[in-house]
């Protein structure tokens, strides 16, 4: 079974010239996805990418709706769950659609439950306020679910236009001979890369999920890109520094971020327990050998060319790829909001009312004093609870005098990507085989790899 980056080679002999109209619809949604998912306009103050945009315009034209869409979107998929479950209908296996949408295992049946519970429980101001507060549940039903569903609706209905058009297979030809020997990784995953340093993490995510369960990606290399490459974006990156009050050093800031990251990149797929996935795609068969090799007369430019343009000429129709982007948007909304809905507001409680994240950081206390950052103890507090929520780390170093090490607090938290209330929770809901205490020793090996390297710049810029 051989990569899409190759897409089924053909018989170089058989290759006839393409006609300008596979050119063109290559060329063109290729650019009107790398417009919308790509190309950071200036938007509110600062930079963010169109789909984004577009995002935020419908968050703030749905308005208060917007709760009750999501009450309402949440209810549906627990109820049909629940249906299915108990029911078994006969359409059950028979519509495809219905069936990818509402057959869950029990295991994520009593996830989408315990979001719906949560739901309610937040939209209604039930129970413990610990659970709907601003700083919890509430946070997570009021702020984060209205954008992630924007963000869903577009990115569901565009995606196909970075994905069946041929610019992953361009990309992927002309980045193999980056990502595979550096990263070991497909030189497509560059596309999923640059969608999330210059759009938005949960953008990446989506990205790689549809990429491994349409077998472009094995299980190692899907849960290495989804936990390694979905950076948070640059915007968001000026927000966490804005935070801690040192926005005036952002080019170090992220000349930092940058460095760690990619020191991330290279090491940590490289060490269990990402190193342990295997090297299969979703339906258990493994990558051909050759992925990469370029027939006799072509280079990497002209083959990933003429791969493209074979990809372009087997795009669907138009109709087709709305149908497909409809049960993208179905599946994210139905399927992910209950889970983000679930381990958001948990990890969120654990960390705001109980001192599990506090006990985490205290082992780290000896290590910052090696690394002699000031203020220690109170910056071993905020290195775990990033994993409930990226932000929390730098509202807890705000309150720290050190300027060096509120710089480091919010380097790490940038670095650490995965957590909980967005792009965790998004991992988890999405077909990739990892599980939640993978995802923790993931965060606490990029933690413990990005955090001396940061520290050792902080060192430079501060001294």
């Amino acid at each position: 079974m051989r990569d899409a980056e190759s897409a089924q080679m053909p018989n170089t002999s058989q290759l006839k010239p393409q006609k300008h109209a596979s050119a063109w619809k290559f060329v063109l949604p290729s650019l009107l996805g790398i417009f919308l998912f790509m190309l950071p306009l200036p938007y509110d103050g600062s930079y963010t990418i169109p789909v984004a945009i577009l995002a935020k315009s419908l968050v703030a034209a749905l308005g208060d709706s917007a709760l009750w869409m999501l009450v309402g979107l949440i209810s549906i998929s627990a109820v049909m769950s629940s249906y299915v479950l108990f029911a078994k209908p006969r359409w059950l296996g028979k519509n495809a659609l219905l069936t990818s949408l509402f057959q869950v295992s029990k295991a994520w049946y009593a996830v989408r439950m315990l979001g719906w519970l949560l739901v309610v429980v937040c939209a209604f101001e039930l129970g413990p306020e610990a659970l709907w507060s601003g700083d919890t549940g509430g946070l997570i039903l009021g702020d984060l679910l209205p954008t992630l569903l924007s963000v869903f609706i577009f990115a569901g209905l565009l995606l196909p236009l970075l994905l069946n058009f041929g610019l992953l297979e361009f990309v992927g030809t002309l980045m193999s001979k980056v990502m595979r020997p550096v990263f070991g990784l497909p030189g497509r995953s560059a596309v999923d890369s640059m969608a999330s340093w210059l759009g938005d993490g949960s953008v990446g995510v989506l990205l790689t999920s549809k990429q491994y369960e349409e077998k472009h990606y094995t299980q190692r290399e899907g849960v290495v890109i989804a936990t390694t490459f979905s950076a948070v974006s640059i915007t968001f990156s000026l927000v966490v520094l804005a935070q801690v009050n040192l926005e005036h050093m952002f080019a170090p800031f992220y000349l930092t971020v940058c460095v760690a990251g990619f020191a991330a990149a290279i090491i940590v797929p490289r060490l269990p327990p990402l190193s342990r996935f295997k090297d299969q795609f979703i339906d258990g068969s493994e990558r051909d050998k050759d992925e990469a090799v370029i027939p006799s007369g072509y280079n990497s430019v002209t083959w990933g060319w003429q791969l493209a343009l074979q990809q372009a000429s087997r795009a669907s129709h138009p109709k087709l790829l709305f149908k497909q982007g409809i049960h993208n948007v179905l599946d994210m909304v139905l399927g992910v909001l209950p889970v983000i809905m679930a381990v958001g507001t948990v990890a969120l409680v654990v960390a705001e009312y109980t001192p599990v994240f506090s006990l985490l950081g205290k082992p780290f206390i000896p290590l910052l004093e090696l690394l002699q950052l000031p203020e220690a103890a109170k910056a071993s507090e905020t290195l775990v609870v990033g994993f409930a929520d990226m932000f929390i780390p730098s509202i807890l170093a705000a309150s720290i005098e050190a300027d060096i090490t509120r710089f480091v607090i919010a380097a790490v938290s940038v670095t650490q990507l995965i957590y909980l209330s967005e792009v965790g929770a998004l991992i988890m809901g999405s077909q990739l085989p990892v599980k939640l205490w993978q995802l923790f020793a993931i965060f606490l090996i990029r933690t413990l790899v990005t955090l001396p390297i940061i520290t050792l710049m902080a060192h430079l810029f501060f001294s």
